[in-house]
């Protein structure tokens, strides 16, 4: 379930960008759940030309998926395919990041791919026509070299699977199985949010399939074909005979070459957020290990590109620039201190890294971070024991173990107990209750959910912040003072973006 700030987050950016009656199928998306469109008109109170309009713009933007599903109908009806449409919570979340994005593509590829890439994240889904279309009509001569070079630019984010190709606009899922989810009967809640989750994972393999086409567009068309320049001409080497089968084919391929043009396309999340969670695990092995340890990862990840799997590493390290200059015994001094182990023998021999570990010791640094600035040292080193522990500790152990006084030890677990840090358990040794003592460990799913909640309303009050200071109407020194001060606050929330990534999304 979304938090409530989580919630009010993503009405705040729906509302910046497309205003309050979007915002309010969003809030009510968010808050109710897949719902069809009657649904969302009872609801929201708008009438339902509304409602379809901006479904559509949400569409567009990749915020909300439409999905056909079979219904029993009422009053001895037989079944009837419903039109259902689910909020993509993270896709909202990913439109604050949009300079994340940005950065990744122009340092991976170029300026023209970059700026190609900024009219996708800003319109949602394109053509191939319509980026040809975004060449002015009145450069003539220079017409066929920029649309080449559009061309060009595109195939490379295609390539590099930077833009991904839509999903079908409403795609037909086939409804929960009851027989196989029986709980369901007996718990409304439960049964709603596991059948979210399959409507949610049926919707992911929705979004591989192709709209149209299967496979990556051949752009075929050539400058002669843009301007009508075509030779009626016999090609050499063709017989006359067989002029007819060649005009029949080539006229296939125009007409799939015409076909491709009309397949919508949109930025691809999945891959750049994956960009981004290697970066942020390369980032902190470097911080929490050496510099070594994160030229050797950085190696694993570009090997397997993305695929997160066993590979050779030795190879891969010594060719990269970096790693150019280590030895094959640092490589694997590397690789042990990364908690590598060999996989096989002389040159069968591969590495497997967990990087679900690495992002979990980042998020236990980030947690423990905020407990030492809100509760000071000694909670911070009661914390730190407890969330390394394997098991319950008891308020002795603890205190002997941090050097802390028994009595100051207890009221700084109870402090932490009440703020839903730790969880708590009375264990008594006989029946009179003379005998009993407390055991203690990290409450980790209730308090990790809070904190997130926590960075959904400092980025939701950060947003507001940087958007009213932009809208102040101040002149001359204030004005400077609001422009400098909105850069600053920008920064702090791509910052805290780093954090609530780190939380959510990896």
């Amino acid at each position: 379930m979304t938090p409530e700030y989580g919630i009010k987050l993503a009405v705040h950016l729906i509302s910046t960008d497309f205003g309050d009656h979007a915002a309010k199928v969003c809030d009510c998306l968010l808050r109710k759940g897949t719902l069809a469109l009657d649904d969302i008109v009872r609801t929201t109170k708008l009438s339902p030309q509304q409602v379809k309009t901006y479904l559509k713009v949400l569409i567009q933007h990749n915020c909300v998926q439409a999905f056909a599903m079979e219904h029993e109908g009422g009053c001895g009806e037989g079944p009837v395919v419903v039109t259902q449409y689910m909020l993509l919570f993270d896709n909202i979340l990913h439109r604050m990041r949009f300079p994340k994005l940005l950065a990744i593509v122009s340092e991976e590829l170029d300026k023209e791919c970059e700026e190609l890439f900024e009219a996708f994240l800003k319109h949602g889904w394109l053509t191939l026509q319509q980026i040809l279309d975004r060449v002015p009509s009145n450069q003539n001569e220079g017409n066929c070299t920029v649309q080449d070079a559009l061309r060009g630019s595109f195939t490379k984010l295609v390539n590099a699977h930077y833009v991904e190709r839509c999903p079908a606009p409403d795609p037909f899922l086939v409804p929960p199985d009851e027989e196989k989810t029986p709980a369901r009967k007996h718990d409304a809640n439960s049964a709603k949010a596991v059948e979210e989750l399959e409507i949610g994972e049926q919707c992911d393999i929705a979004k591989a399939t192709p709209s149209k086409a299967k496979g990556f567009p051949v752009i075929t068309d050539t400058c002669s074909d843009i301007n009508g320049d075509k030779s009626i001409d016999n090609p050499p080497g063709v017989v006359i005979g067989k002029k007819r089968k060649q005009d029949a084919l080539k006229l296939d391929t125009e007409s799939g070459a015409a076909s491709e043009k009309d397949v919508p396309w949109r930025a691809n999340y999945k891959e750049l957020v994956c960009h981004l969670r290697h970066k942020a695990c390369i980032e902190n092995v470097r911080a929490r290990l050496d510099s070594g340890a994160a030229i050797v990862l950085s190696a694993m990840l570009e090997a397997t590109q993305s695929a997160e799997k066993n590979v050779k590493e030795e190879i891969s390290v010594m060719q990269s620039e970096a790693g150019c200059s280590m030895t094959l015994e640092r490589i694997r001094a590397s690789l042990v201190q990364l908690g590598c182990h060999p996989n096989g023998v002389g040159a069968d021999e591969t590495y497997d890294i967990d990087l679900k570990k690495i992002i979990e010791l980042a998020q236990n640094d980030e947690v423990e971070s905020m407990v030492l600035k809100r509760y000071g040292r000694e909670a911070h080193r009661i914390f730190r024991l407890l969330s390394k522990s394997c098991c319950p500790l008891e308020t002795t152990k603890i205190s002997d173990t941090t050097f802390i006084e028994k009595k100051e030890a207890a009221k700084i677990l109870h402090k932490l107990w009440k703020d839903e840090c730790l969880h708590m358990e009375k264990i008594v040794l006989n029946e009179s209750r003379q005998s009993q003592f407390m055991l203690w460990k990290v409450k980790k799913d209730t308090f990790w959910r809070h904190i997130l909640d926590e960075m959904y309303h400092a980025a939701l009050n950060l947003s507001i912040r940087i958007i009213e200071l932009r809208r102040d109407k101040h002149v001359g020194a204030l004005r400077e003072r609001d422009v400098r001060l909105a850069i600053l606050l920008q920064a702090s929330l791509m910052k805290l973006d780093d954090a609530l990534m780190l939380f959510h999304d990896f």
